[in-house]
């Protein structure tokens, strides 16, 4: 056995052990009791709500459960009813491929149900406890008529609807329209007047230019024409020795 290696050595105890102590094998299996996947310890860290502080001094079972929290959407519930006769209900965050397929929001949120026409918005207090403690959170489910009933089965939930406009408001709008139309026609006059003005001025200016234009040509054809005196030929011969030695 000193001569072998390491691995060889580890076989050659395992053959022996076999051969001499059969049926005993189920002692070298390791335990896998304690064994636990991600999904076992996301669930057992697992809180519906979580505060804004994360501290980095968790252990990292609480940082992969809160990793997991922070991928669901949180703007509606799926909601299990199927002991609505109770007052019991589960709900849990919707999931990506539940956000793609319209669960929760143009599907009806309830788990068990496909329905998407007349679906209603409710807002529902749900408490539940969480680590021995009880607690309550705010949310909002979408779900379909037969889905309302269950849920409202044992009293009212709140409704959550798009608030009509009141007739003050629509009075103000009203107010605000007439006043905007009524400063855009006088901002139209006030341009239309100045328009005006300018058109009338540009008018008067080229009557005035034509009556100018008339006189000067009627002076012209009105007086006698001026008639150049002829130079004789000296002065003529003098004008160009003159030029000649400049």
């Amino acid at each position: 056995l000193l001569s072998m290696t390491a691995y060889d050595r580890h076989k050659q105890l395992i053959n022996t052990y076999q051969l001499y102590h059969r049926g005993s094998t189920s002692k070298l299996q390791r335990d896998t009791t304690r064994d636990k996947r991600d999904i076992d310890i996301i669930k057992q860290h697992h809180r519906f709500l979580w505060d804004d502080s994360s501290g980095e001094e968790d252990s990292w079972e609480v940082q992969l459960a809160r990793r997991y929290y922070d991928k669901l959407f949180k703007e509606y519930c799926i909601i299990d009813l199927s002991r609505y006769k109770e007052n019991k209900f589960g709900m849990r965050w919707r999931l990506e491929k539940e956000v793609v397929l319209g669960k929760g929001q143009f599907v009806c949120g309830n788990k068990k149900c496909s329905e998407v026409n007349k679906l209603r918005t409710w807002e529902v207090n749900f408490g539940y406890l969480e680590e021995g403690v009880k607690k309550n959170a705010l949310v909002k489910c979408r779900l379909c008529s037969e889905c309302s009933y269950k849920l409202n089965y044992t009293h009212k939930k709140k409704e959550l609807t798009k608030k009509k406009k009141s007739k003050k408001s629509k009075d103000k709008k009203k107010k605000k329209k007439r006043s905007r139309d009524s400063s855009s026609s006088s901002d139209e006059e006030e341009k239309a007047g100045t328009s005006s003005k300018k058109s009338a001025d540009q008018d008067k200016k080229s009557a005035d230019e034509d009556a100018r234009a008339q006189k000067s040509e009627a002076d012209i054809w009105g007086a006698p024409a001026q008639r150049e005196e002829e130079k004789d030929r000296e002065e003529v011969f003098n004008d160009f020795l003159e030029d000649l030695f400049l």
